[in-house]
């Protein structure tokens, strides 16, 4: 059973206001070492007691950072049961350019240097890449998410899988945290294309032997690869900033953006103290444009949190937080996992309509981008820690049990 964010319930005339314990979701801070890794460490576990003076620091919450060179409890796996051997050169990391700081916060986190690797580009776009390491019989992890520009990103990908497979790599496996085309899943009109079936054959065919994303579009995009295919929930680290925060779970609603974001806003309801749920029900014109017609549920005097998994150009979201602003929701937070952020997205979300704006660095954040009620949080751990678990044979699922 997936465990659950019990958030602090409102005060009443019957509970005493001296308590001295919280459950939280991931809370927890304290140090251990071993012979394996004799740095400090920052630990969570999924519930915990907590006293209150652990939890703030000067009167405000302690926001968890998960970008430091730490293992959370939560993701400990077998191999800590046993010294990691350093000198072990068989696991090879190699970063394209689409997302290059979150390959190095990963390496940070793994212990490990990214593989040197040549990529340019010629004077007619076309892309180069060399290894500049030897990955003969080594099990290789290409970081490289296909955000904008998803073309150029994807044929990047395309080429450092070949040069590893006609490097003799043993194992390939390309390491996507943002999958590009995966809203191309369907054919919701005759003659379309299903683009998704063919980004993954493309992967496929260039050499890979597994691929590792975040949060799907939907699960059925993983039917479409003849490999193995782990799917990496970054829910556990949204739900995490939200423990920092004083909200009272009698004012909490989950609220999904559209009808077909119902199962994840859901599962996202469930765990934080199975909080109500809430819909917004659209009318879709065209592709990128959105009208709000009706809000399914309650949300008057509430602090509505919108959950989706990624966010475009805003306007499906922020139609969606007007909605909610008209229905009587005091506060509206918005989070995903995939900052795609295409104009007009952040005049959409900056116009006051949000209380923050909370997703994770799957897409790399860039300046033009940031807004104040922007905030960024890191999936480098996460990512880290599923890597070891392909590696080493071990369980991925579990981490999110």
């Amino acid at each position: 059973m997936a465990a659950s964010l019990l958030l602090p319930s409102c005060p009443s005339s019957s509970s005493s206001s001296s308590s001295s314990h919280r459950t939280c979701f991931l809370g927890r801070r304290d140090s251990f070492s071993d012979d394996s890794r004799s740095t400090t460490s920052i630990r969570y576990t999924f519930k915990c007691n907590l006293p209150e003076s652990g939890r703030y620091g000067n009167g405000k919450p302690i926001i968890p950072i998960l970008n430091e060179r730490s293992l959370p409890e939560f993701l400990e796996s077998a191999r800590m049961g046993r010294p990691i051997d350093r000198s072990n050169n068989r696991l090879k990391l190699f970063s394209g350019t689409a997302n290059r700081a979150l390959s190095q916060e990963i390496s940070r986190y793994m212990g490990l240097e990214l593989g040197k690797v040549n990529i340019k580009r010629f004077a007619d776009g076309e892309i180069y890449v060399q290894l500049q390491e030897s990955v003969r019989g080594c099990d290789v992890y290409i970081i490289q998410p296909t955000c904008p520009p998803a073309n150029e990103n994807l044929m990047e990908l395309f080429v450092m899988i070949d040069a590893c497979r006609r490097a003799s790599a043993k194992n390939i496996t390309a390491v996507i945290p943002y999958f590009g085309y995966a809203r191309a899943d369907r054919k919701t009109q005759g003659r379309e294309s299903i683009a998704a079936k063919l980004v993954a054959n493309l992967i496929t065919e260039a050499g890979a032997n597994r691929v590792l994303a975040c949060d799907l579009h939907s699960g059925q995009s993983m039917g479409y690869f003849d490999i193995p295919v782990d799917h990496v929930y970054c829910e556990p680290v949204i739900l995490d900033y939200l423990a920092s925060k004083t909200i009272c779970s009698n004012d909490l609603v989950v609220v999904s953006p559209d009808v077909g974001g119902v199962a994840r806003a859901r599962a996202f309801a469930k765990k934080l103290s199975d909080a109500p749920l809430a819909i917004v029900d659209k009318r879709r014109q065209a592709h990128n444009v959105a009208e709000v017609m009706n809000l399914i549920g309650d949300v008057k005097g509430k602090v509505a949190v919108m959950v989706d998994d990624m966010i475009d150009t805003a306007g499906t979201i922020s139609k969606g937080a007007a909605l909610l602003h008209q229905e009587g929701a005091r506060e509206v937070y918005a989070c995903c996992t995939h900052a795609v952020f295409s104009p007009p997205a952040i005049e959409r979300l900056s116009s006051g309509l949000f209380q923050e704006v909370i997703v994770t660095n799957t897409i790399p954040a860039i300046t033009e981008n940031y807004f104040p009620q922007l905030t960024v949080l890191s999936v480098a751990n996460l990512l880290g820690e599923t890597i070891w678990r392909v590696h080493d044979d071990c369980s991925v699922s579990s981490i999110f049990k």
